[in-house]
């Protein structure tokens, strides 16, 4: 393959245990606990590595049978704060639910969280799926699908407009004159909607990035229409290369409708590898963690997933034949999609899409692996990836330790950070400030 001039742009997304759902059982995985130094160890390994960001999702509830699954987590914005002081390059990039929140909260907390790590924050949009969530939010039900997107919608543009109330060069702290800010740099955004009434300004200063950089998770018409008019980096689903470059494509004519720059929506989806020193050590390493599903975790997770209850259903039996089209969330409809197209029983459905919820696996040896995610960022599929090993801590430090040199030796990834921020990583421009 020859060399591009473009660099492809990693994230870590982290999980405790790992993203296979079994991984939490592997005798290797939680050697501290459930404890902080392993999120600071990760973040370390990272960096050392030059990822451009560490990632982090959310839930907001433990669901009853949760029991056989790795679901504790901490509060993303705590965790990622307390990151930023054992870490000076990687980008931190919080989860934080558009339903389950107020704009003037989130304005503040990711603005802080980007003064305090120097300009490293992200926020990553989400709106939220569990039914079960809402019941920890003071509702008896969630908001519809169309209601989640259009309230995420005028959230976003709530929280940029009070991330621009105070312009560059606002906090002078003169003390002679007495003026601790300018007045006349600082300014209310007045904004009543029809969700929200907010009326500013933010009681923080600019941020050094001018506006952390904004992270969109979702596949959905919906979601692909959100990430297109705001998202700088969109995390999405992909398991084939073909619907890869489709996504790709929309994406890119969607953000160029909206008016903006197509390469500042940048396209990462998420890939699970299984790395080895030869092909047959990362199949081994796959057939362990396959073995440690427990067959009530696998209907459980699967049933989640595609909303559909799957218990008590013969495991052995054809996946049921379901109407892509008609479910709402993107990961269910690719699963259905896949199951479908290669036959698969419930069983396999469980074993091989819900242990990573769909997203691609690579299973072989560093130059395997290369191999796909050169053939992917070169071919017109994706921007980068949002990296998301099998098991914590090995998935990681086997990435880093085979595959990342690889990456570097075909001259796809950087050796060095060339700047402070996360907009330098990811070479995202500074917002100029109000709109």
């Amino acid at each position: 393959m020859g060399n591009s001039n473009r660099e492809m742009k990693l994230g870590m997304f982290f999980a405790p245990g790992g993203h296979h759902m079994a991984a939490w059982r592997h005798p290797d995985a939680y050697p501290e606990g459930f404890s902080f130094a392993s999120y600071i160890k990760a973040a370390q390994v990272a960096e050392r590595a030059c990822f451009d960001m560490l990632f982090v999702a959310d839930v907001f509830n433990l669901t009853p049978d949760g029991d056989r699954t790795d679901s504790f987590r901490f509060e993303p914005i705590t965790m990622l704060t307390a990151l930023a002081m054992a870490t000076s390059k990687i980008g931190l990039v919080g989860t934080a639910s558009t339903s389950f929140n107020e704009p003037y909260n989130i304005a503040r907390k990711f603005a802080s969280l980007d003064h305090i790590s120097g300009g490293r924050a992200a926020w990553n949009i989400v709106t939220s799926s569990s039914s079960i969530e809402a019941l920890n939010y003071n509702l008896d039900a969630h908001y519809s699908h169309a209601d989640r997107y259009k309230r995420a919608r005028e959230f976003v543009d709530v929280v940029r407009k009070l991330w621009d109330s105070c312009e560059d060069g606002a906090l002078t702290i003169d003390k002679k004159s007495g003026a601790f800010f300018d007045k006349a740099l600082v300014h209310q955004i007045d904004h009543n909607g029809t969700y929200f009434k907010v009326k500013g300004p933010l009681s923080i200063p600019r941020c050094p990035q001018g506006n952390p950089v904004i992270v969109q998770a979702g596949s959905s018409e919906d979601g692909t229409s959100l990430a297109a008019s705001v998202g700088e980096a969109i995390f999405t689903i992909q398991s084939t290369i073909e619907g890869a470059k489709d996504f790709y494509a929309a994406i890119k004519a969607k953000a160029a409708a909206s008016g903006r720059d197509p390469s500042h929506a940048l396209v990462m989806p998420g890939v699970v590898p299984y790395v080895g020193r030869t092909r047959q050590e990362a199949q081994d390493k796959y057939d362990k963690l396959l073995s440690l599903i427990h067959p009530e975790a696998g209907i459980s997770a699967l049933s989640k997933l595609i909303d559909v209850d799957l218990k008590g259903v013969d495991v052995e039996k054809p996946f049921p034949a379901l109407d892509a089209s008609k479910m709402l969330q993107s990961r269910a409809a690719g699963i259905a999609n896949t199951a479908r197209k290669e036959g698969l029983s419930i069983r396999q459905v469980y074993e091989r899409l819900s242990p990573t919820k769909g997203h691609r696996q690579i299973i072989g040896a560093a130059s395997d692996v290369a191999d796909i995610l050169q053939e992917w960022f070169e071919g017109g599929a994706c921007d980068g990836y949002n990296v998301m090993p099998a098991m914590m801590p090995n998935g990681l430090d086997d990435f880093v330790e085979l595959v990342i040199p690889e990456l570097q030796r075909r001259g796809v990834f950087r050796r060095a950070y060339r700047g402070t921020t996360l907009r330098d990583h990811l070479g995202l421009p500074r917002p100029s400030g109000r709109r």
